[in-house]
């Protein structure tokens, strides 16, 4: 890096590292329930799937925010956006 740069986040790289325990620990959550879904006819295991396919995503925003910004919020509470 030249001199003069910026100097690299740490929150980048935490951020990334909770990105993969959040998908892992995700992944075990709904294994766990996989017999109880595999009990289920096709039909209803689809909007299951889908909604666990996609849900896990939310959380990420706020993540992602944070490790560009250092803030979880877009806009702090009670001020208005300039």
């Amino acid at each position: 890096m030249a001199s003069g740069g910026v100097k690299p986040s740490w929150r980048k790289p935490a951020g990334a590292l909770g990105i993969i325990a959040w998908i892992f620990l995700w992944v075990i959550l709904v294994a766990s329930f996989s017999g109880w879904i595999g009990r289920l006819p096709v039909l209803a295991q689809l909007p299951i799937y889908i909604f666990t396919g996609v849900i896990w995503v939310l959380p990420l925003g706020g993540a992602l925010r944070w490790m560009e910004t250092g803030r979880w919020r877009s806009t702090p509470r009670g001020r208005p956006t300039p």
